[in-house]
């Protein structure tokens, strides 16, 4: 819920959410591998709350949780996904929030290098999106492009709303180069307008 309050911009909403969840007694029982997940959750929505140093330690408290997580530590199914990936693309997002673009592109390289993209495809997608974006932001049009291009081929036979607002997001963020003459504009933006046509 604090996830979505986030995304839904009711950062304040999402805070008090995370915040319950790492203050009740459950926390407490919690594996490490949950207490990450939690805290990682906590950090998303303290930064988009505008508390960065809150947001920071969260972070690192999300780190030292997952570092100390092990096999055998009766994980509930519900968290098992939340490998070294999944803490590095939610911390590049709330590095994102907080304005570090480099801390957020070393995260979300993390996360591409050590996600096991044939079994999350459709997240592996959306982390290279996020990347690629940033790349762009940074004024690296034909790194993007190539980033992209890997997403774009994880999103082979995915049906996904998440994807679609990649192909949405690469468009758009492609806009400003669209006739400039770059060529690996050009075949990412009717690649994902591709996209656009096929999960629409």
């Amino acid at each position: 819920m604090a996830h979505q309050a986030t995304d839904l911009g009711h950062p304040q909403a999402a805070v008090d959410l995370a915040t319950a969840s790492v203050e009740c007694k459950r926390y407490t029982l919690a594996t490490p591998r949950e207490r990450a997940l939690l805290c990682v959750v906590q950090a998303r929505s303290l930064a988009a709350n505008g508390q960065r140093q809150d947001a920071i330690a969260a972070l690192l408290r999300a780190e030292d949780d997952l570092a100390a997580a092990a096999p055998g530590d009766g994980d509930p199914h519900r968290v098992w996904f939340f490998q070294r990936a999944s803490l590095a693309h939610e911390t590049a997002r709330t590095l994102w929030t907080l304005g570090d673009l480099a801390g957020e592109l070393r995260e979300f390289d993390n996360s591409v290098l050590t996600r096991k993209a044939d079994t999350f495809s459709r997240t592996h997608a959306v982390t290279l999106d996020y990347m690629g974006t940033v790349q762009a932001r940074r004024g690296n049009v034909e790194a993007a492009c190539t980033t992209w291009a890997q997403a774009l081929d994880a999103m082979e036979g995915v049906q996904s709303g998440r994807a679609r607002d990649a192909a949405v997001n690469m468009r758009r963020v492609l806009s400003p180069f669209r006739h400039r003459g770059i060529s690996a504009v050009t075949e990412i933006d009717e690649r994902a307008k591709a996209v656009l046509e096929r999960v629409a």
